[in-house]
């Protein structure tokens, strides 16, 4: 069957609609709480879920996911947990694009052969991995795409034309465009120059591409959707569900997504 990210991201691409795609960390604040709120963000309108693996170094996360991923290990969360909130997701909502983003060490402990194809079964669509780079990604592309995966590359305002050129060559699914030279958070404004990266990274590659870090207002959705394909939004997702109480998490989460788009939108089907 075709890839769930390139029918659901090109269906929402045809009708000129800025593609919304929330993070989640498994195993946050608690792993049935991190799939309630998973759930929540599908029905409130999001196009494209990430949920986060956590590991105890995530060099480019700041206090927030850092936060997040420290209370999921705490909880004893493994790839093993992730694959299986998986698995619990694609049984509600059968046609979302399930992206698992994690670092490479969790993985290649896994194994990589078994990871892919354990991934795969439980339902994921794409797997980015921010800490390895394109020149050393062959083994672990080509082992998701014989799982009929996209390994999804990351490219950043300090990346060269060459290194756009080459991880668009490699690229499937989408591009995820890291707007800051930094770590992962909420911030009060888009960097400058972001719009100027993804000229440059439409000029090698036809997917769509989606800018992540530092996205947390419905304003920067708005400009976002003005020259790119969409967004990610992590860390102010994530402290929106912190700052809630536990048995209002996911209900939290759906009211922030909601107020990215300014308003109600059209629930995910489940089965």
């Amino acid at each position: 069957m075709p890839n769930r990210i390139d029918t659901g991201l090109g269906l929402a691409r045809s009708t000129g609609k800025t593609i919304l795609a929330p993070f989640v960390t498994v195993g946050y604040p608690d792993v049935e709480t991190s799939v309630e709120v998973a759930a929540s963000v599908l029905r409130a309108g999001a196009d494209l879920l990430e949920l986060g693996v956590p590991f105890s170094d995530p060099l480019a996360e700041g206090p927030t996911i850092q936060k997040t991923s420290l209370r999921a290990l705490q909880n004893g969360v493994d790839v093993g947990t992730c694959l299986e909130v998986v698995r619990r997701l694609r049984e509600q909502y059968p046609e979302a694009p399930i992206v698992l983003m994690g670092y490479y060490n969790p993985f290649l402990r896994y194994g990589l052969s078994r990871f892919a194809s354990d991934a795969a079964r439980a339902g994921a669509d794409g797997v980015i991995v921010p800490d390895l780079p394109t020149e050393e990604s062959p083994d672990m592309r080509g082992r998701c795409k014989g799982q009929d995966m996209h390994l999804i590359p990351l490219l950043a305002p300090t990346s060269t034309d060459r290194r756009i050129a080459l991880a668009c060559t490699h690229a499937g699914g989408f591009i995820y465009c890291v707007s800051v030279t930094g770590v992962t958070g909420a911030r009060s404004e888009l960097q400058e120059g972001v719009k100027q990266l993804v000229e440059r990274i439409r000029r090698h590659t036809g997917l769509p591409v989606l800018v992540g870090f530092g996205v947390s207002r419905p304003e920067h959705l708005r400009e976002i959707g003005g020259f790119a394909d969409g967004a990610v939004v992590g860390s102010a997702l994530m402290d929106a569900v912190g700052s809630a109480a536990p048995d209002r998490a996911a209900e939290a989460a759906a009211d922030f997504v909601l107020s990215l788009r300014g308003g109600p939108a059209a629930p995910a089907r489940a089965s």
